[in-house]
């Protein structure tokens, strides 16, 4: 790497060429000066010693896997955009260039509150841009490589290219999604230069070259995944379901806020036909299952955390492999690669507390999910959990339905016990990669360490929570740090699938057989009934029962935003404009933050779509700005 490109590294300018994409150009296209034995470089490779081998084209493949992965494996805090959901802020990291952005820098900086968010992603814009350029990079150089290929080599490379156009695929939706049209290109930038004069294409011909690349991914991928964290012909598949479903959103429910963009119901009702077809073929064609084969696992008993439902392990590394015979749930996951890679996870610092190897509760559950939690007897909603007061606590730990009552929680969705913690359940304590045995939580107590039977560490996480904390993603064995874990994280899975499948034919036909079916096998994860005849008896019942699951199965997993937006359900599930506004409360009944007080149709607006950032438009005269932020 020369010292120019160093220099370019080291720089948090807002550039639509990032670390990523101009590290791979340096490690793989930069020349050296001939030492005094004329050896080829082993750091430095110029081009004609690269791309020569299939082996060649896999490691620049994993090169873009690395480059990818930190755009979507901290997506959980998009979680904090809607109701349930609570992000303190992005956990952040002084590390500078490369490792940086292994912490998360693509989503530091930004706002994870329900409202006012839309201006704060300068950051997550510029590094998806570099991941573009990190696939464009592998594309490029692989299709260079087929010219002259032996027969035999070419169906892996032009595999190689079809995970790699996998890859573009998601970092352009994932653009698409939350700033409508944006600047497309195809090839290698290898300077600011070659993309500095970039408009803004429509929206509708991205989303076509998106589907040019999920198509030809689907195409040339192996049918299973032979290799963990590699991708195959399901993934490319849901993608592509998930991009027409989300087309068809946009076009059934508008997009007023991008004014390009005009809706055309008829174009809606055939993206939601054709997401459903793609769905279908995953679940169909390719023998995957839900973890475990969605059974529910064991409750265990309350207060006690040696035993836990299956969904908690869906989200702990034993699910890691996605190969087949193993976790074929996991459609497509970024992999990490634990202690002394630099290259591990952050998921047990940022959703576990203290008692786990001190970390740092930077996400929480909100009260109000709480109570989306099902009964297992009656496969409803149970009474809205009561809150209590510092002055009443006492009294309220054997109240009925108390929010502080333990027994509350009893015969709910096994999800929950999986999820979260309320006031006496248990969680592993770990220091110094140690266990420090069950440690049970409850609010309130920070700090302190009060005498129960067995156990005598309480601690809360001394963040402000609004009454409980996860379970979910955080680890409960010892042996690694808080931000060295080697958990998959999971970008297409099959639950998800199943639940957006049923959604594109209730779309069209209203609740067909095979979807309510589907819904129930989510269900039956967290060991709740069929639903109810009365849940699906047409389409906007029907609706509610799938928007229900996807809020309990998909917490944490960066999905309950981005529904929000593409069903148009902010005003829905908060307030009009110019409304009271909406407190979200505590167990303790105390108001924690209140949203959309007042809030003008401008400020909605600005939910729905992103804002350009402003550096780039100063750098590039032809880059409009979408109208809400004008």
């Amino acid at each position: 790497m020369d010292s120019k490109q160093a220099e370019i590294m080291k720089k948090r300018s807002y550039k639509i060429l990032v670390y990523s994409a101009l590290a791979g150009l340096a490690l793989l296209t930069s020349s050296c000066t001939k030492d005094l034995l004329n050896q080829t470089p082993k750091v430095d490779l110029p081009s004609s010693a690269f791309w020569n081998t299939e082996a060649d084209a896999t490691t620049a493949l994993m090169g873009a896997y690395s480059a990818v992965r930190p755009l979507f494996d901290r997506d959980y805090y998009m979680d904090g955009h809607g109701e349930y959901f609570r992000t303190r802020n992005a956990s952040s990291s002084t590390l500078s260039g490369l490792s940086n952005l292994r912490l998360g820098a693509a989503y530091n900086n930004a706002s994870y509150n329900p409202s006012g968010y839309g201006s704060g992603f300068d950051n997550m814009y510029m590094y998806l841009y570099g991941g573009v350029n990190r696939t464009n990079y592998v594309i490029e150089n692989v299709n260079k490589m087929l010219l002259t290929a032996k027969p035999a080599s070419i169906p892996n490379l032009q595999a190689i290219i079809g995970e790699a156009k996998l890859l573009r695929g998601m970092v352009y939706f994932k653009l698409i999604s939350m700033w409508g049209d944006v600047p497309y290109f195809s090839k290698i930038a290898y300077s600011d230069a070659d993309v500095a004069t970039l408009s803004r294409m429509p929206i509708a011909q991205i989303k076509d070259s998106i589907m040019a690349d999920f198509t030809y991914a689907f195409d040339k991928l192996p049918a299973t995944v032979t290799t963990a964290g590699r991708a195959a012909k399901p993934a490319a598949l849901a993608f592509r379901g998930k991009l027409q479903l989300y087309w068809a959103c946009w076009n059934t429910f508008g997009w007023p806020e991008l004014s390009t963009f005009k809706p055309d119901a008829a174009v809606g009702l055939a993206a939601y036909t054709a997401a459903a077809a793609d769905f279908k073929a995953v679940i169909s064609n390719y023998g995957l299952t839900l973890f475990r084969n969605g059974d529910p696992g064991s409750w265990g008993t309350m207060g006690d955390a040696s035993v836990l439902p299956n969904y908690f392990y869906l989200f702990m590394p034993v699910a890691n492999n996605n190969t087949v015979g193993n976790n074929t749930e996991l459609i497509m996951g970024f992999t990490h690669g634990g202690t002394s890679t630099n290259q591990g996870e952050e998921l047990m610092r940022d959703f576990g507390g203290r008692s786990q190897e001190s970390s740092q509760c930077w996400v929480f559950p909100r009260y109000e999910l709480a109570n989306r939690y099902q009964s297992t007897i009656t496969g409803d909603f149970c009474p809205t959990l009561l809150t209590t007061t510092s002055a009443n606590v006492a009294k309220d730990r054997t109240k009925l339905n108390s929010a502080v009552n333990p027994a509350s929680y009893a015969n709910r969705d096994y999800r929950m016990k999986a999820t979260m913690l309320w006031d006496y359940e248990q969680i592993a304590g770990m220091k110094s990669l140690a266990s420090t045995g069950m440690c049970p939580y409850v609010y309130k107590t920070y700090g302190s360490t009060t005498l129960v039977p067995g156990l005598t560490t309480y601690d809360d996480g001394g963040a402000g929570e609004p009454g409980y904390i996860f379970r979910k993603f955080v680890r409960n064995y010892a042996g690694q740090g808080r931000s060295d874990g080697d958990f998959t994280w999971p970008v297409m899975r099959l639950a998800d699938v199943y639940l957006m499948y049923a959604e594109a034919t209730n779309a069209v036909n209203g609740p067909q057989a095979d979807a309510i079916a589907l819904v129930n096998q989510v269900r039956h994860r967290g060991n709740l009934p069929s639903l109810a005849a009365t849940k699906t008896v047409d389409k906007p019942t029907f609706f509610s029962a799938i928007e229900q699951e996807r809020i309990v199965e998909l917490i944490g997993e960066g999905q309950r935003g981005f529904d929000l937006r593409r069903w148009r359900a902010i005003e829905r599930v908060w307030c009009p404009p110019y409304g009271t506004g909406v407190w979200r409360i505590d167990t303790y009944g105390a108001n924690l933050n209140q949203y959309f007080l007042n809030a003008s149709e401008l400020a909605y607006q600005q939910c729905y779509i992103f804002r350009i950032p402003p550096g780039e438009r100063n750098r590039n005269p032809n880059l409009t700005q979408n109208t809400p932020w004008l």
